[in-house]
């Protein structure tokens, strides 16, 4: 029950006057300082301002793009690199939001590069070297701050590299299985690089997994999903579901347990299983819309039973 709400009921149910609720909210604490605000008001402002600095690094080399030579563009995103690198070393307790300018610098540093040289390079592989060479960033860091960026970028490439080797850019066939598969497992493993077993060398905090579980459930979902597009269930979707499926019972496990990351999955879980309904009822070419009923109720009943099983592992983590 939200605290406030409950203050305002008590106060209404005993008729208290203006001088008596004041009171009673400074019992429940609205008048006091939120906690730790003193401690993470400077780090997100400083973190803010180092995303902000290295985006307007970016916006501004590209709106002066006609009057930097190339070698002053060079100069710029190599100069701001290294000024945050060592700045970071000479000043700890800046050291998160200046290795994040230094990670968005290296961002910047290659899509220049790209655009200046056109060395015929697929963009994957930008994106690759990027998540490379920002992982030792995000190792000194410990932060969750350059972590989850990171998983950003690395999904980003992992996404255009399947792109790149698929055979086919919507719709998926059974001969192009291990290149979604490949996808598929690197960033199931940047996942695993940031979940809690390995906190302990890499500093990775929830945001980062839950947004790996994220991307890793949109990857494989749209991938699966456009399996189906066709008139059989090819190989990828099953693969998918049953990657999804893994990760889900994982999830729900004691040790595991992840409430954001199993939701995520299960929904991914949900639209695949709903998917495969779709294709099994409307390609029998029946009654359209007997089967739209029924995949309706199926849909409905599916999604409750998802629900259900979700607040019973959360109760039973929290007993």
């Amino acid at each position: 029950m939200d605290l406030r709400l409950a203050v305002y009921q008590l106060a209404s149910a005993h008729a208290l006057d203006a001088q008596q609720t004041r009171q009673l909210e400074e019992v429940a604490g609205f008048r006091r300082e939120p906690a730790r605000l003193a401690y993470w008001l400077p780090r997100g402002v400083a973190v803010l301002g180092a995303a902000l600095l290295g985006m307007g690094l970016i916006f501004w080399v590209a709106a002066n793009w006609e009057e930097l030579g190339r070698m002053g563009r060079f100069a710029l995103l190599q100069g701001v690199f290294a000024a945050a690198c060592l700045g970071a070393f000479a000043v700890p307790k800046a050291r998160v939001p200046l290795l994040l300018v230094a990670m968005l610098a290296i961002g910047g540093l290659f899509a220049y590069f790209g655009q200046t040289y056109q060395t015929g390079a697929d963009p994957w592989q930008l994106f690759a070297l990027w998540s490379a060479l920002a992982l030792p960033l995000c190792l000194v860091a410990r932060s969750d701050v350059l972590w989850t960026p990171w998983m950003l970028i690395l999904a980003t490439g992992a996404t255009l590299w399947m792109q790149a080797h698929a055979r086919h850019s919507w719709h998926v066939e059974s001969d192009d299985l291990p290149v979604y598969l490949t996808g598929w497992l690197i960033v199931l493993l940047a996942c695993a690089l940031v979940s809690p077993l390995l906190a302990r060398w890499t500093g990775a905090g929830t945001w980062a997994l839950r947004l790996g579980l994220v991307l890793l459930t949109i990857l494989v979902t749209g991938s699966a999903v456009s399996a189906l597009f066709g008139n059989e269930i090819e190989s990828p979707y099953w693969a998918g579901l049953g990657l999804l499926a893994v990760a889900g019972v994982l999830l729900a496990t004691g040790r595991y347990f992840e409430l954001f990351g199993l939701s995520a999955v299960a929904l991914g879980i949900n639209t695949l299983l709903v998917g495969g309904l779709t294709h099994v009822l409307f390609n029998g070419h029946g009654d359209g819309v007997g089967a739209l009923a029924v995949l309706g109720l199926l849909a409905a009943v599916l999604l409750a039973l998802t629900v259900q099983g979700i607040l019973w592992r959360t109760r039973r983590e929290a007993a």
